[in-house]
């Protein structure tokens, strides 16, 4: 197993779930043993368990993390630093894509179980529509809800827009503990 997947595929869970075993039990219907053995490399997955880890990212986070792993081959000083470079990454090319005029911004509901959770994070998503079913791009950003009222200040799109161009990077980058 390569150890930066592994970290970046590990910040993704706690990114979206609420724990590392709310993810493989829950999520991928596995049991604490295989996952273990997954995460050591001692054992494979079944390709659909293998499709549901990869479907943590989007199309273009995929491709980015995947960047990010080249990156830390060619250059391994960069490798204690890779998932922070990869959420970096992640709010350049959200700003970027906003500041083309091509991404649109949204705030996501955030869709958990547990209430007192989903009132302490958002998810911001950035996307690039091309107007063919299944090839948008997409940034997906799990923030602190206390951001929200930053943005709701005012409610419309231009606020959220100037929120992200502003604030994402600091804000993202910052949530790596």
């Amino acid at each position: 197993m390569n150890p930066i997947y592994l970290d970046l595929v590990l910040n993704t869970i706690l990114e979206q779930f609420q724990s590392e075993e709310d993810f493989y039990h829950n999520y991928l219907g596995i049991e604490a043993y295989q996952w273990q053995q997954w995460k050591e490399g001692s054992n494979n997955l079944p390709p659909e368990i293998n499709q549901k880890i990869k479907n943590l990212f989007s199309d273009y986070e995929w491709m980015l993390s995947q960047k990010v792993i080249r990156q830390t081959f060619l250059f391994p000083e960069k490798r204690p630093t890779a998932v922070a470079e990869y959420r970096e990454m992640k709010t350049i090319v959200a700003q970027k894509w906003i500041a083309s005029g091509l991404g649109k911004v949204e705030l996501i509901p955030y869709k958990n179980k547990n209430d007192e959770e989903k009132q302490d994070y958002i998810d911001l998503r950035v996307t690039i529509d091309y107007d063919s079913w299944g090839y948008n791009d997409i940034l997906s950003f799990r923030l602190p809800a206390r951001i929200q009222n930053q943005i709701e200040s005012s409610q419309k799109q231009t606020a959220l827009l100037d929120w992200v161009n502003e604030n994402l990077t600091e804000t993202y980058t910052s949530l790596e503990d």
